[in-house]
């Protein structure tokens, strides 16, 4: 597609090894020093990502991924374990042709960034955002409250987004990779990872506390963390230009001594949410998201990417063209 780079959005697939799977992988931008690999979370889909990677793309190509299982992408008879799914992302960005990429990991996205980074030291930058799960709440019903918790601090369109995800993700496919998610020992995983590693929590992520974020950093050989003041567990949706700040100081400015676990406030002009929808840019969003999801329906990669890049469309206006 022809067009404005930070809305044009190109679709395609990178097939496993075996072409069991593939995942789809979401393209914004074809040019810029350092490419961005973004991993979601469980259930969800690339979307989430929305307004964080055009935010990103300044600083290089964004590929955000849809995995197996989510988002319309198909999956295997038996459920993925988080190995399986990192194989699956380390072979987009070998099929990609990425060079060292920033790799970005959401909720159980960090579990797979962690697992492919911690096997890949060729891969020297990473982010995780709301890492699980933490080991001392390791639990079904205990991380279902602290994900509740969390929800009663996202904005509504992220809950509209998290409900059309898991619409598509389906309770069967879901209840098969949650048992994945609970047993992957993080914990035992970050020691082994070398890359310069960025920890992003929101205020209010019950389910990435503190403690357990702080933890994370003393366990990590090379580590930043940052707390955004307002936000939840989907911190990189409402408060996107923060949360691509961080990132891309992250990746400008490799660490030069292990910050061992210390949790600094991000302090920013406002709520971070500068959305103002118009009629018509609400018009666009919402035509976008229904054939992007007729596109999900129907595995039509075009008709999926037509959507995504009306909606960006409708979203950039939405900012006022910034």
């Amino acid at each position: 597609m022809a067009g404005d780079p930070a809305t044009d959005v190109d679709v395609s697939r990178v097939e496993s090894e075996d072409s069991r799977v593939y995942v789809r992988v979401s393209t914004i931008g074809k040019s810029g020093t350092r490419p961005f690999v973004l991993v979601p979370g469980i259930g969800v889909a690339s979307n989430y990502f929305e307004r964080l990677a055009p935010n990103l793309n300044e600083f290089g190509p964004v590929h955000a991924l849809d995995l197996p299982g989510f988002a319309g992408v198909p999956h295997p008879d038996q459920a993925m374990s988080i190995r399986e799914y990192a194989d699956l992302v380390g072979r987009a960005i070998d099929e990609l042709g990425l060079d060292d990429p920033v790799v970005v990991g959401h909720s159980m996205g960090t579990q797979v960034v962690v697992d492919l980074v911690a096997r890949r030291p060729e891969l020297t930058t990473c982010v995780l955002i709301g890492p699980v799960i933490n080991p001392a709440e390791r639990s079904v019903g205990l991380q279902g409250i602290r994900f509740l918790q969390a929800a009663m601090h996202e904005p509504g369109r992220v809950k509209l987004l998290a409900m059309s995800a898991y619409l598509f993700c389906g309770p069967k496919w879901f209840s098969r990779i949650l048992p994945k998610m609970m047993r992957f020992p993080i914990e035992r995983a970050l020691p082994h990872v070398k890359a310069d590693t960025l920890v992003i929590r929101g205020e209010f992520d019950a389910v990435a506390p503190r403690d357990w974020v702080r933890r994370c950093g003393e366990l990590l050989p090379s580590s930043r963390l940052w707390e955004i003041p307002g936000a939840a567990h989907s911190v990189m949706h409402a408060h996107a230009e923060e949360v691509a700040k961080l990132c891309v100081e992250h990746a400008r400015q490799p660490l030069e001594y292990d910050e061992e676990g210390t949790l600094r406030e991000f302090v920013h002009d406002d709520g971070g949410d500068r959305h103002a929808s118009t009629p018509a840019s609400l018009f666009g969003s919402i035509r976008g998201r229904l054939v992007e999801a007729l596109g999900m329906m129907r595995e039509d990669d075009r008709l999926i990417e037509q959507g995504k890049t009306e909606h960006a469309e409708a979203s950039q206006e939405a900012h006022g063209g910034d």
